[in-house]
């Protein structure tokens, strides 16, 4: 996370801290190849921080554990698609916290992002089907962007998402976390 955006978080949690309430705590998840994904996760961390209720955990899917899945009030699952799916290392998080915390989070909020190619369905409907799984409840439509990478080397090459993408995933972030904030999910 650049300073920019712990500093954001830090300014959010210390107001909460002064104000005397009792922080809810929205965890973003994300996998990020190419930086895409990584762009948009922090984005929705920027808008995630003007809420000083929440506060607002951002980990890579490979450093995601179950402890944290149960500590946290709601979520914003993050993927690239790959091959149609999510990425393996989201895969890999889902796998490893799928059980620990099944019948435990049940009615929490969620949203997801998905940057892809050029379709990007088949990731959000994995990313659906688990948080159906786990009884989540969804707040807000998927944030899609589209990055219209086709040939291997804009495939692999470094993403840039553009400001009127990270503005909606701004949004969303923003959106879980007033909702949150203000109890009503």
């Amino acid at each position: 996370m650049n300073r920019r955006l712990a500093r954001l978080v830090s300014a959010s949690r210390s107001l909460a801290s002064d104000l005397g309430a009792a922080l809810k705590t929205l965890l973003i998840v994300y996998h990020s190849m190419t930086g895409g994904t990584r762009q948009m996760a922090e984005a929705a961390v920027r808008g995630a921080a003007v809420e000083p209720a929440v506060r607002t955990v951002l980990l890579r899917a490979q450093d995601a554990q179950p402890d944290d899945v149960l500590g946290a009030d709601g979520y914003l699952f993050a993927t690239p698609e790959n091959l149609a799916s999510m990425s393996g290392l989201m895969k890999d998080f889902f796998d490893r916290t799928y059980y620990a915390a099944l019948d435990r989070i049940n009615g929490r909020p969620y949203a997801v992002m998905v940057c892809a190619g050029s379709d990007g369905q088949g990731a959000i409907r994995q990313l659906e089907r688990i948080a159906l799984g786990w009884r989540l409840k969804p707040v807000s439509p998927p944030v899609l962007v589209i990055t219209h990478a086709q040939a291997p080397t804009d495939i692999l090459r470094t993403k840039v998402i553009q400001p009127a993408d990270q503005q909606r995933c701004e949004e969303l972030g923003g959106t879980l976390a007033a909702g949150l904030g203000l109890g009503l999910f």
